[in-house]
């Protein structure tokens, strides 16, 4: 029998601590003190979810307001002990979705991590994915280097060799201080085809994180900043969150310097795996385009559950997907 205890952010990483989970960063304390502070969010409910008394997985949800209605998100939640069968998940969401209803009738949906589309919908908004590449960053830096693709040691080696950039830790000075960092991210999205969140969503990630859980590493050229990257950090597992380069240093591999050298910093600190956040696949084709910088880095690519919808208010829920589907058609 699947049960949901509700508990307190310290008690779910202390247990999940003792059970072996290394926890995603948005599923602790730190990251919901961080929501909590953006408008439209709520921290809602923390919980161990155990079958016959043991615990299987832990789970953190943030309310999510908008469109004058509310959803449940769990990024990378819940976080198993193991990964669990196709029945082992399907029990365990239809527990969580029973303890939603029964403590809130104002949730329309859940937006959890799954690893088996059963009594699922693709997510209405955002991109999820359900590979990415994880970095071992143990051993040193000549370790480092050896594990990657022979494409992957030629870029770093050439980047080492002719990149005029220099890379710090500069967290303290992006704390200080966002705007020089910022206006590279809007660079890149132009560049990319995207708009920028506001700066403020970048400064107040890095304050409300703190130096502990959240780095800023950046690439300098006559003391200008030409590329960056934040990385949030928790226990062993660090994962490259966003990151910016100006148009002009594109042939200079700059990129590939920067994340060796985060690689080399993060590994010295104790920390062994590098998460770089997302590849495509054929669940999330338009994601392909990252395929070729991110996985000369390593030899393996790492599954992962994607995000899913889990309808509650169902007859709402398909009225939520037939507007998304009109806008669509409109574009």
């Amino acid at each position: 029998m699947i049960t949901l205890e509700k508990v307190d952010g310290a008690t779910l990483e202390a247990e999940a601590e003792k059970a072996g989970i290394t926890l995603p960063i948005e599923q602790t304390k730190v990251w919901s003190g961080f929501q909590a502070d953006i408008d439209g969010r709520t921290p809602w409910g923390n919980y161990l979810i155990k079958r016959d008394g043991e615990l299987v997985a832990v789970i953190s949800f943030i309310d999510f307001e908008t469109h004058g209605y509310h959803y449940l998100r769990s990024m990378h939640g819940p976080a198993w002990v193991a990964k669990p069968t196709e029945a082992e998940e399907r029990e365990v969401v239809d527990a969580i979705v029973d303890t939603v209803k029964k403590a809130d009738k104002s949730i329309a949906f859940l937006r959890i991590d799954t690893w088996f589309a059963d009594g699922t919908e693709k997510v209405l908004s955002t991109v999820p994915y359900d590979q990415t590449v994880v970095i071992d960053i143990t051993g040193g830096d000549d370790e480092i280097l050896a594990r990657m693709k022979r494409r992957g040691r030629r870029d770093v080696r050439k980047s080492l060799r002719e990149c005029p950039a220099e890379v710090a830790d500069e967290t303290d000075k992006a704390l200080a201080d966002f705007s020089e960092y910022y206006d590279v991210m809007v660079e890149t999205g132009q560049r990319d085809g995207f708009t920028p969140a506001p700066m403020s969503d970048y400064s107040d990630m890095i304050g409300a994180l703190g130096a502990d859980h959240c780095r800023v590493f950046a690439a300098r050229i006559e003391d200008r900043v030409v590329a960056w990257s934040i990385v949030t950090v928790n226990g062993t597992h660090a994962v490259r969150y966003y990151a910016g380069m100006r148009n002009e240093v594109m042939r200079l591999h700059v990129t590939d310097k920067l994340l060796y050298s985060e690689c080399c910093i993060l590994g010295s600190q104790g920390i062994t795996e590098y998460d770089l956040m997302g590849i495509g696949s054929d669940f999330a084709p338009s994601l392909k385009g990252l395929n070729e910088f991110k996985c000369k880095f390593t030899e393996e690519i790492t599954p992962v559950a994607p995000a899913r919808d889990v309808p509650i208010k169902k007859v709402f829920y398909k009225t939520l997907q037939t507007v998304q589907g009109v806008r669509k058609a409109l574009r």
